[in-house]
């Protein structure tokens, strides 16, 4: 038996962590944002989603992007679209310059729990991360989130 890669076993163990933190702290925000809002994760991520979209050009998404946006495939996202359309959150519309397409919007009362929603999962997400960056193992990806500055999408 030959020995692994050492390169490939720092590799492996990195995205283990990698996995690790995203794992607790998904998992820390889900149950505030739910005990607090009746939101899953993907719910909520959904709604943030689609609230930054608008009405000019380019401003509404296809499905397939808001699929890859909260990833998810495009058949689970479809069905979480009809859950939180059913609950009133979102509304789906055809889109004006072509009758194939439909787009999604957030209703008023998806934008209200949006919006009191979101600092919760600001502060979960806080808890998660502190929490986290206590485990030596978790504490570099834990400064590297931090610093990541994503430009807003466009």
């Amino acid at each position: 038996m030959t020995a692994p890669d050492p390169a490939f076993t720092t590799l492996s163990h990195g995205w283990c962590a990698l996995s690790l933190l995203h794992g607790r702290t998904e998992t820390h925000i889900g149950r505030a944002l739910e005990t607090g809002h009746g939101l899953s994760v993907r719910e909520f991520s959904l709604l943030e989603v689609l609230s930054h979209q608008h009405n000019g050009p380019g401003g509404h998404l296809q499905m397939k992007q808001v699929a890859e946006a909260v990833a998810l495939s495009q058949s689970a996202t479809t069905r979480l679209v009809t859950r939180l359309e059913d609950r009133g959150l979102l509304r789906r519309h055809l889109c004006d310059t072509d009758r194939r397409g439909i787009y999604t919007d957030v209703t008023e009362s998806g934008t209200a729990l949006l919006a009191e929603a979101r600092p919760t999962h600001d502060t979960a997400l806080r808890e998660a991360l502190d929490d986290a960056a206590l485990n030596p193992a978790l504490a570099p990806l834990v400064r590297t989130v931090e610093k990541l500055r994503v430009p807003a999408a466009s």
